[in-house]
């Protein structure tokens, strides 16, 4: 499938990542508050890393996670997109919609508008019928994007991280979901 390469919503371009993101990315996955629902802040070197994972997706899926530009500025805020859950999940296999902002940048709707442009594309361009989303339990700022893009918790299907130790507090996971008819239904109010 040939990449999407950007998608846009009325203040931000998505678009594939570019080297020079590589500095304000590091800055914003190695700040706690960022992070704090994961392990632990990421270093310089995992950053990148991660964008190389990201751009593998694109090249493999034709979708992934797309770095997130403000259209008034230029200024790199963070990344929203989509991936393939690439863990054994009750839910796969599954794409999930995510997103990281800088924290300069949150509660301004950046992450809504940008998922909602990342539904379009989902449920549009990729005839996807259901995408997924999930977090850590208290991660009540994420689930709160969730909800203001229509998705729905599935209260049966919290599950625990495989990925994370037993016992770990970040551990238990809720899972929220859209498929093609919600979000069409959304569109229309």
């Amino acid at each position: 499938m040939t990449p999407i390469l950007e998608l846009e919503s009325p203040r931000l371009v998505l678009r594939q990542w570019q080297d020079d993101d590589l500095r304000e990315f590091a800055a914003l996955c190695a700040d706690p508050q960022v992070m704090r629902y994961f392990p632990a802040p990421m270093t310089r070197v995992e950053a990148a890393a991660l964008i190389g994972r990201v751009r593998g997706h694109f090249n493999e899926y034709g979708f992934g996670l797309w770095a997130l530009e403000r259209k008034d500025s230029g200024a790199f805020i963070g990344m929203t997109g989509l991936l393939n859950v690439n863990f054994d999940a009750p839910f796969g296999p599954a794409v999930e919609i995510g997103w990281r902002l800088a924290r300069r940048h949150w509660g301004l709707g950046f992450a809504s508008e940008a998922a909602w442009a990342c539904l379009r594309c989902a449920f549009a361009q990729l005839h996807l019928d259901e995408v997924v989303s999930f977090t850590t339990e208290g991660n009540l700022p994420s689930q709160k994007v969730m909800q203001a893009i229509g998705m729905v918790q599935d209260l049966e299907a919290s599950f625990e991280h495989p990925r994370l130790p037993p016992g770990d507090p970040l551990r238990p996971h809720v899972l929220y979901r859209i498929d093609r008819a919600r979000w069409q239904q959304n569109l229309r109010g």
